[in-house]
This record gives C-alpha cells, structure tokens and sequence, in this order.
C-alpha cells in the first residue's frame, strides 16, 4: 500500500476492469446485453480459420454438460447447440458453474478457436436465459 492508502501495482501485474457500457441519452440504463441481431451469429457460420480467431456472440440450448479435466485442472465443458450446428464451450479451472444445466439457454461471447477440428470457445462471457426465448436458437 502506498501512503495514501490505496494498492500499489506490483511490477508485472496488470490492473483493469470490465468497461461498461454507456448509458443511455435519455439517463436510463442500457437494456439487454446491448447486442444487436447482427452482432448474434448462427453456430454454424462460426469458423476459426488460419487467418484468425474471430471473437463470436452466440445463443442456443445447452445440450450436456460435464467436467473434464484439462492438464490436471478441471474444466467444465458444454455443448450448445443453436439448430443449425453445435460448439464447445469450456470454462477452465471450473467444475461447475451455477445454472449451467443441460437444456438450459445460454448466449455467449468469446474468442473462437477449433480443437480437433470442433468449433470451441474458451471461458467466454455468458448470460443463462429463461427457457423459451427468442435467443435460444
């Protein structure tokens, strides 16, 4: 702690924190996650390619969820499936995560990569939706 009591950055070390998001003109806050239907893709028009990993916003149903570990470290893994394709999603060094249950809707937003050929993403950020919603897929 410096003198004036707030926390010293250690060498090294990088400090952030999650930007939000802008409110609204009107001083109401922002609705939703603030994603518009072009911003959402379908699963099966993701792909990682050689010329790099797009980061992706997607929406389906949780088909079945297990721990797996990766490396010595426990890893969630989920399958979610929009209709038109399934991917991955893996959430490191997590053996559960409340809420995440097969048939469950979830969105989520991550960096995609392939493992195995298999569309992943990698601890992305996520929002669990009621059953039944339009976002599901």
């Amino acid at each position: 702690m410096t003198r004036d009591g707030r926390h010293a950055a250690r060498p090294g070390w990088m400090w952030w924190l999650p930007a939000r998001p802008e409110p609204a003109p009107d001083g109401l806050p922002p609705q939703g996650d603030g994603l518009s239907e072009s911003d959402r893709r379908r699963i099966s028009e993701c792909r990682a390619t050689a010329a790099g990993r797009p980061v992706v916003t997607v929406s389906g149903t949780l088909r079945a969820v297990s721990t797996q570990p990766v490396g010595g470290v426990p890893a969630l893994r989920a399958e979610l499936d929009d209709g038109s394709a399934s991917l991955d999603v893996v959430w490191l060094g997590r053996d559960r995560l409340s809420g995440v249950v097969p048939g469950r809707c979830l969105t989520a937003s991550g960096r995609m990569a392939n493992l195995d050929g298999h569309p992943v993403l990698f601890n992305p950020r996520y929002e669990l939706r009621p059953p039944g919603t339009e976002e599901c897929g």
